[in-house]
């Protein structure tokens, strides 16, 4: 399968029809969850289809290592190239390595100001075409809402889609509630999915779609062993 045919037949596609086109540039996106269950894995399938559609990405990682990232894109355009049998593998695979830049930053070291000083560096002085930036680590109870004003404000400067991770504790009270961590940064928050294991499969529920209703099911899960979002069957 070609690139173009592959990307276009993606689960994300449903993504971007629940979410009423998709996140958009000058916004911010959470996908949250309790630690462990694959969050991470799901914003690398998302920034690798982004980066399959030629577009540019830059992650930043709050982790203490960076090598278990770069293992997640391997893995995660290996599953998908044999599962769809994509034509010139090696070939696109390589594409994608020059349109995705990593940087790790220690949270309790660094200001928010500081990462997003250093991230349009990096735009300034080569990598003019990013379309994205996905995060993942980074804590919300730590000034969250300070910091998600600057993010905000970065987003729109830079015109940007703005994709974070989240770890919270406790339980999500009903179905269709956003974590109680993020309450305090609602408002600068366009999208909010929250991923659960629910037995068997790891649904992935939408609970904020920008200002609009939420009126259907998301209709994707993760996939138990590859961790690729997947539609549901």
């Amino acid at each position: 399968m070609v690139k173009a045919e592959l990307t276009k037949k993606s689960p994300l596609r449903i993504l971007e029809k629940a979410t009423h086109g998709g996140l958009g540039k000058g916004n911010i996106a959470v996908i949250a969850s309790k630690r462990g269950i694959g969050k991470t894995a799901c914003l690398v399938h998302i920034a690798t289809d982004k980066l399959m559609r030629d577009k540019h990405v830059i992650h930043v990682s709050y982790s203490s290592r960076t090598d278990h990232i770069i293992n997640w894109y391997e893995d995660i355009f290996k599953e998908i190239s044999l599962k769809r049998e994509l034509e010139d593998a090696m070939e696109v695979h390589d594409e994608l390595i020059k349109n995705r830049v990593i940087m790790n930053f220690n949270q309790d070291g660094v200001s928010m100001d500081q990462v997003l000083n250093s991230v349009k560096a990096m735009i300034e002085n080569g990598q003019k075409s990013t379309d994205a930036i996905v995060i993942d680590g980074y804590d919300f109870s730590k000034d969250c809402t300070d910091n998600m004003t600057r993010v905000k404000k970065f987003a729109k400067e830079l015109n940007l889609e703005i994709w974070f991770t989240d770890s919270y504790e406790g339980e999500v009270v009903s179905e269709g509630d956003i974590p109680s961590n993020l309450k305090c940064c609602e408002e600068f928050l366009s999208i909010i999915m929250v991923l659960k294991n629910d037995g068997e499969v790891m649904n992935l529920n939408l609970v904020k779609d920008h200002d609009n209703k939420i009126s259907e099911d998301l209709s994707l899960i993760l996939d138990s062993k590859t961790l690729l979002i997947a539609r549901k069957s």
